[in-house]
Parts: C-alpha cells; sequence; structure tokens
C-alpha cells in the first residue's frame, strides 16, 4: 500500500468511515455479488475498510472476513460490526491467508492505491487465494493520464486494464465493463473471473 494513502486512511479513518457510509447503497456491486458469486461460498474483502459490504456479504448468505491494511480502518469496522471478522492483511504479500481459501474474492476500488509496480503482483496474489473454480470480482478507480493525489494526499494511479488482465489470463473473465459506480458516482472499472479449475 502508498504510504501516504494509509496514513491517510490511518488518521481520518472516523470520517473515512462516517462519508462511506453515509453514500447510497451500491446495488451495482451487490447485483454483481448475486449475479456471479458461489452462494455459501466463503468470502473474502480484501481492502475491506469500515466493513460495510463485509455486512452485507454475511447478511446475505455469502459468510466473509474482511482484510484490510489500515489499523485506523479496522478498529472502525470492529467498533461498527463486532460480531464480524476482520484481520490486519497488506496487498501484494496478503501474509497469513493461504493459497486457495476463499471461495469468493471482492477487491472493491482498492489497488488504484497501490504504487504500479505492485499492482500486478498483487492481483496475482489475490488470485491465488481463490479456490479453483472460484470467483474474483475486482474494481478500481479510473484515472486518465498521470497518476494522482486527492486533497487527503491518496494515491490514485493510472494505469492500463491490460495491466490487471495479463495477471488473470488462465482465468475466465466473465464481467469487464467500465461503468460510473451507483455509490461513489466516480467511473470504475470491474472485472468478474473465474479461476480455473
Amino acid at each position: 500500500m502508498d504510504r501516504l494513502t494509509l496514513a491517510a486512511y490511518d488518521n481520518d479513518a472516523a470520517a473515512f468511515a462516517k462519508d462511506w457510509h453515509a453514500q447510497p447503497v451500491p446495488a451495482d456491486l451487490h447485483d454483481i455479488v448475486r449475479r456471479f458469486f458461489i452462494k455459501g461460498g466463503t468470502t473474502a474483502d480484501i481492502g475491506c475498510g469500515s466493513g460495510r459490504e463485509v455486512a452485507w456479504l454475511n447478511a446475505n448468505g455469502f459468510p466473509a472476513v474482511g482484510y484490510d491494511a489500515s489499523d485506523g480502518l479496522l478498529a472502525e469496522a470492529r467498533a461498527r460490526y463486532p460480531h464480524l471478522d476482520f484481520a490486519h492483511a497488506e496487498l501484494p504479500d496478503l501474509r497469513g491467508i493461504a493459497a486457495n481459501t476463499f471461495d469468493n474474492l471482492l477487491c472493491e476500488t482498492v489497488i488504484m492505491h497501490l504504487d504500479r509496480a505492485l499492482i500486478a503482483p498483487s492481483v496475482a496474489r489475490m488470485l491465488d487465494i481463490v479456490t479453483p473454480g472460484g470467483m474474483f470480482y475486482l474494481s478500481w478507480r479510473v484515472t486518465e493520464g498521470a497518476d494522482q493525489r486527492d486533497q487527503h494526499r491518496r494515491l490514485y494511479a493510472a494505469f492500463d486494464a491490460s495491466l490487471v488482465k495479463a495477471e488473470i489470463s488462465a482465468a475466465t473473465r466473465l464481467l469487464d465493463e467500465e461503468v460510473i459506480s451507483a455509490s461513489s458516482g466516480k467511473k470504475i472499472h470491474c472485472i468478474v473471473a473465474r479461476k480455473a479449475a
């Protein structure tokens, strides 16, 4: 994770959590999960933030664990959802998570916060922890031109989708589209892939 981005999330975790939970429900994301994820399958939310989607996944038949690199955001998640499971894990290593562990993996608008050199190994590692035949949902905010930082100093890396697609070439892509997020209102690229059995 980019250090300035991680510091922003750690230092202002409560404010980010409040903002995210006030956003419209991400109905588009939920529709994709219902359409493609394995119902009842073990599910990882990588970059879970303050836990909103972990709560939704668990409530809708996708038993989920949330992972994040920000201890501040994990504290927010645990305070909001004390009955759910959250753990510290950082891309690209995801230390402590074994290969072929989760039937479903959700990574919603996280990888654009990585240094460009870490994006490909992060995507490869996430696919690695999906079970054979399991489902991988990945999205990122699209940044045109050069890398940018927002007013909080969070990194938004500019990169071509081919960088991601090369790392999942052995998987079957079931969805690949650029859309405007129903929750954030930003342009995002979404991919759903099934890992080879």
